[in-house]
């Protein structure tokens, strides 16, 4: 797992080595810049595969024509490997991924981009033909930006790497701003910044005389297939999950698994230890207050499958330190708290070992959410007259106090009835999301609000569900694919890329191997969720593997006691920091917002906390 950047165009080895510095956390073991004529690419390596200086990177050829940066983990590259060496073409320097990926692309050219399986961004370069060539996997679990100066061509694992290059504009870009008011983070391709774009998954960028092309390489089927019995499907997924994780195992360094108790990460580790002949390491944190609190759990699961077993606890005092940590690094608002445990459980683990796997993608494949048992009641509510949602809120805000609990009644109804404020497509992010149109209008300077392109900030939303292929008409599908293409890759991933990688930690991800997410794109709504509850295959997959107590009982989330800590612990750092007087919003709002909150009358703590992220970022 590594860092990378660099640009074509104008720039010396000086701004290469400025560049990659920014983010040498990515890659503490090594760093490297390779220049010529107008190409740099840069590099910051963790070694996790052939520890040898012979994989350092940047890496060439072996007429040095074709040069490449990579981050990431091609899980078959062995397979790969054996196919260009029994073309008795090549001959390997090292037992690197990196080597295989870069000879898989002299062989077949862009075509290897179907071949390859695992998480990776990366940057080519081949000079044969004078075109650089830039690629993401297939699910977004690494990231990477870039910028089209016109004269230059600017890119990086991070906006940091970008904002050194002096033909990069650092000039804001309010329509991104109001995009993560209403989703919490900044969907893809924005930025914060209107020079900077984020290419999407499963997609590669051709610079070619300094014009770029975007393409797909792969696409999400959701056709059904009809032809498996729930017992085939069982044994299928069963079989993949296994297979996955098995080749996730593959590492010249210590390796553990994230353990928080859930279902998800518990599999996980049901199957690295099945993989393996010594008792594996698990990690997890735990809380002071219960409700957020899961840490018996992961002891309950630690203990059926015998591993080696860590944990530590995150109080409120040590998240306030935590704060500046993240937010020192962060270079775009991010308003999924649970960055914060994240970023602690990845610190805590790196004490131990240089790789983690995960239970990341779970939810968003197998219905997982909340707000899927939401979308099976929305029916009975949409066809109601406006008013009517809104009537109902407001007797329930008189009948229930505000709770400071993990997803506490109160809280599940306000979600829910605000979500019919918008058009249908809209409701599941309203759902998840941070402010509604009506509220952004409400808070935002007229101004700026006036200067938006897209006033809602909803219209990317729109182009998602138009997109998914072969859902059959079954919504459950294409909520599936718009749950994977922005919830997952830019709050998920995003959260779990920047707070490993802040700590130089690997992270991966079984649940998102090629072949799972295909097979499980491919079964009926029927497999995935049944008697209002998600993830009805995996359970079942489960039974007999893990406690019964793990697979039944409810999700709960990795989140933080958010609500109550805005009103004590953080209190001072919330207040100066959200109610100091800007260009973008209205004060007396934002002053009102806080108020209700800190005195008990509302629980704010998503929208306090979505707006403290962003000033803390523009700060």
């Amino acid at each position: 797992m590594c860092g990378i950047a660099g640009f074509i165009g104008k720039g010396g080895e000086g701004l290469g080595h400025k560049m990659i510095q920014t983010i040498s956390y990515r890659g503490p073991d090594f760093q490297k810049v390779f220049l010529r004529d107008n190409v740099c690419l840069t590099h910051a390596r963790l070694r996790i595969l052939d520890l040898s200086e012979a994989s350092n990177q940047p890496m060439l050829n072996a007429d040095n024509s074709i040069a490449l940066t990579f981050n990431g983990e091609i899980y078959n590259y062995q397979e790969l490997k054996n196919e260009l060496l029994a073309l008795n073409k090549y001959e390997f320097k090292t037992t690197s991924d990196t080597e295989v990926l870069l000879y898989a692309y002299q062989e077949f050219g862009e075509k290897f981009l179907d071949q390859i399986s695992g998480m990776f961004v990366f940057a080519i370069y081949d000079f044969r033909n004078n075109k650089l060539l830039i690629a993401r996997d297939r699910m977004g679990k690494k990231p990477i930006y870039y910028c089209h100066s016109g004269s230059s061509f600017i890119f990086g694992s991070e906006v940091k790497a970008l904002l050194v290059h002096p033909e990069v504009s650092s000039e804001l870009n309010y329509d991104a701003i109001n995009q993560y008011l209403t989703f919490d983070y900044i969907p893809t391709p924005n930025s914060l910044y209107k020079s900077i774009s984020k290419l999407a998954p499963a997609h590669y960028l051709i610079l070619d005389n300094n014009k770029i092309e975007i393409k797909p390489f792969w696409q999400p089927d959701y056709k059904t297939d009809s032809n498996i019995d729930f017992s085939a499907a069982k044994s299928k997924l069963d079989e993949l999950l296994n297979h996955a994780t098995k080749i996730r195992l593959m590492s010249d360094v210590p390796l553990g698994v994230f353990l928080s108790g859930g279902l998800d990460s518990s599999a996980v580790a049901y199957y690295a230890q099945k993989n393996t002949n010594q008792r594996i390491k698990t990690y997890s944190i735990g809380f002071e207050d219960k409700s957020y609190d899961e840490k018996d759990y992961a002891q309950l699961v630690s203990k059926h499958l015998d591993t080696e077993h860590y944990e530590s606890i995150l109080t409120p005092k040590m998240t306030l330190g935590l704060i500046d940590e993240v937010f020192s690094k962060l270079d775009e608002p991010f308003a999924d708290a649970s960055i914060l445990p994240t970023y602690y459980l990845s610190k805590f683990t790196r004490e131990h070992v240089t790789v983690a796997l995960g239970g990341d993608g779970s939810d968003e494949l197998l219905a997982g959410y909340p707000t899927f048992i939401s979308e099976e009641f929305r029916h009975f509510i949409q066809y109601l007259p406006n008013f009517l949602p809104r009537q109902i809120l407001k007797i329930s805000s008189l009948i229930l106090s505000p709770s400071d609990n993990n997803i506490s009644l109160d809280f599940k109804i306000k979600q829910f009835l605000r979500g019919f404020e918008s058009q249908v497509n809209h409701i599941h992010q309203l759902w998840l999301g941070g402010f509604t149109p009506f509220e952004k209008k409400d808070i935002l300077r007229p101004e700026i609000f006036q200067s938006l392109t897209d006033n809602a900030g909803m219209r990317i939303i729109d182009s998602h569900f138009s997109s998914a292929k072969n859902y059959n008409a079954d919504a459950w599908h294409s909520i599936i694919h718009y749950y994977c293409q922005t919830y997952l890759v830019d709050d998920i991933l995003f959260k779990v890329d920047r707070a490993s990688m802040y700590n130089s930690l690997e992270v991966r991800a079984p649940f998102l191997d090629r072949a799972v997410v295909e097979f499980l794109n491919s079964l009926p709504k029927s497999m995935k969720y049944k008697n209002l509850q998600g993830k009805h295959i995996l359970k079942e997959v489960m039974r007999g593997k893990i406690p019964s107590a793990i697979i039944d009982r409810p999700k709960k989330g990795f989140g933080i006691p958010l609500s109550k800590w805005i009103r004590e612990d953080l209190k001072n750092e919330i207040e100066s920091v959200v109610l100091a007087k800007d260009h973008i919003f209205e004060h007396q709002k934002l002053e009102k917002l806080v108020w209700e909150h800190q005195s008990g009358k509302a629980n704010h703590r998503k929208l306090i906390w979505n707006l403290y992220c962003l000033k803390k970022i523009l700060k």
